[in-house]
């Protein structure tokens, strides 16, 4: 990490909608955050993260917290987690201030702001900007689907290994190249996988289908946590949270 003088002298203050729409240019989901729960900002205009109430289906959750809300009926785990969960939904640093640290800074100083037992983040570039991690929070990954790992297979029975999956131009120079009887089988391998993607499974074959199927077989998205250290409250009492 760059070591700069210049990030000693900023504060990380509360801030407002304002603070977000000035950066939101800057974030891969550009665009309205809708409601939120709140916003801490490094002003001025250095960095913002905006944090949400939670998605009540969170597939890693129940891994993450040993099945904490489970065992409830629907009413009462909605009111439970959104009673002591709160989401990390952006967070947004200014180009000329990135790789000094402040991402993981701005999380760091502000979750136990929200004074609520856990907080979580999903992010879809987690593996290669860890700033979650940096800041305390522990990391999962959500194993790859039944699908998915078919593709990969298919993809790997005719030469495509998946280290090649990040070069959508070398996938294609090679899926081009097949024989007859290999290209039949990718095709009826990719024309399955499909099936689950509405209006993308009548794309033809080419540099649009190989891309989105791409994105599919490489877009994992990991779960962050972090606990800190309270009592789920639970109708009126404490149950024990530990990460």
């Amino acid at each position: 990490m760059v070591v700069c003088s210049v990030t000693k002298r900023l504060v990380i203050e509360r801030g407002g909608l304002s603070d977000y729409e000035r950066l939101s240019h800057y974030h891969y989901r550009d665009g309205a955050v809708g409601p939120f729960a709140a916003i801490y900002a490094i002003r001025p205009g250095v960095g913002v993260i905006v944090y949400k109430m939670p998605v009540p289906g969170q597939e890693l959750r129940g891994v993450a917290t040993g099945g904490l809300f489970a065992g409830f009926d629907r009413a009462a785990q909605l009111a439970l987690i959104n009673r002591n969960i709160r989401c990390i939904s952006r967070v947004v640093i200014e180009p000329r201030y990135r790789g000094l640290g402040l991402a993981a800074r701005l999380v760091r100083e502000t979750i136990g702001l929200m004074n609520v037992p856990i907080i979580e983040a999903m992010a879809v570039m987690g593996q290669v900007n860890p700033f979650f991690e940096k800041a305390g929070m522990t990391a999962y990954t959500a194993p790859i689907s039944a699908e998915c790992r078919r593709m990969s297979e298919a993809l790997s029975m005719v030469g495509i290994e998946e280290k090649e999956l990040i070069d959508t131009e070398l996938v294609q120079y090679k899926l081009d190249r097949l024989g007859r009887e290999q290209s039949d089988f990718i095709e009826f391998e990719i024309r399955n996988f499909l099936q689950g993607y509405g209006k993308r499974r009548s794309l033809s074959p080419g540099w649009e289908r190989t891309e989105f199927v791409i994105s599919k077989l490489t877009a994992r998205p990991t779960y962050y946590i972090w606990f800190s250290g309270q009592g789920i409250a639970c109708s009126g009492q404490r149950l024990a949270c530990s990460g």
